[in-house]
């Protein structure tokens, strides 16, 4: 394959990751990480290290949009980052350390996106969903409300304060691991560990996962990682993936989008534990 070929093939996959990424919250690095390596033949820490810059760009290009509509909460990503930022440069250490093997990279992002595909299926029933918030989260003023279908806002409460701190310290270990801004973690951090609505965890996670891929990226660049060449066709393919998705995103049902994000991230998984079995 020549240059040309190879930089449109690029493009056109990354304007996909960004797409799905938008509109699943998984901030469009789990896509692009198995289609680098996979599809491309990518070295594992080349591909990290140009996935984390276009999850900024992927954060740039769609967090604008759902804070303007108010679907993300700006107040609940403000407070978790500082969690998963100090996860991130751990795990970004680790990866330039060495310390874990490419194959191991694979098999851990492989089987974490498999239980994210498992637990994303499993849809709240109004007894689910909280009625009230717990009292860390009305001390911080947390909860919040989104634009329904009608234009009708609708509230909604934020529960175990304390336990979505945990997983966004580990979702951010992850992000610095993989390269993938854990966009999959968040979201099911919030979702299902804080009770958040679907929608809303989506368009918050989009809003952090550009924040955590900035904590790590500096690690990737001293340890040039990210080559210039490739990181120009995946941040533009992204870019305008994103921007899609973010304008589709309101228009779509919760159960939609549930089924989008199980099944884009099941195919993913099997594809990442078969590279990290088969290296």
């Amino acid at each position: 394959m020549n240059v040309l070929g190879f930089t449109i093939l690029v493009t056109l996959g990354s304007l996909l990751a960004g797409f799905l990424g938008a509109l699943t919250g998984l901030g469009g690095g789990v896509i692009l990480v198995p289609m680098l390596v996979v599809f491309f033949g990518i070295d594992m820490p080349y591909a990290i290290g140009v996935s984390l810059v276009a999850v900024i760009a992927t954060s740039s290009g769609a967090a604008a949009s759902y804070v303007r509509d108010g679907l993300a909460n700006l107040r609940l990503a403000m407070l978790l980052e500082t969690a998963t930022t100090t996860g991130a440069i751990l795990g970004a250490a680790l990866v330039a350390l060495s310390i874990v093997p490419s194959e191991y990279l694979a098999l851990i992002f492989g089987v974490v996106l498999l239980i994210s595909a498992v637990l994303a299926r499993k849809v709240r029933t109004e007894k689910d969903r909280p009625s009230r918030s717990d009292p860390i989260a009305v001390c911080l003023r947390l909860p919040g409300s989104f634009p329904g279908p009608q234009g009708d806002a609708r509230g909604y409460h934020v529960q175990r304060v304390p336990l979505g701190l945990v997983l966004m310290f580990l979702s951010g270990v992850l992000s610095g691991l993989l390269g993938i801004g854990s966009g999959a973690f968040k979201v099911l951090a919030l979702d299902q560990g804080m009770r958040i609505p679907f929608k809303v965890s989506t368009t918050t996670s989009n809003l952090m996962i550009g924040v955590t891929a900035a904590a790590s990226v500096g690690v990737y660049l001293t340890r040039g990682y990210i080559d210039p060449a490739l990181a120009f066709p995946v941040v533009l393919g992204v870019l305008l993936g994103s921007q899609f998705g973010a304008r589709l995103l309101a228009r779509l049902s919760t159960t939609t989008l549930r089924r989008l994000f199980s099944l884009v991230v099941l195919i993913l998984a099997a594809k990442m534990i078969w590279k990290g079995l088969h290296p």
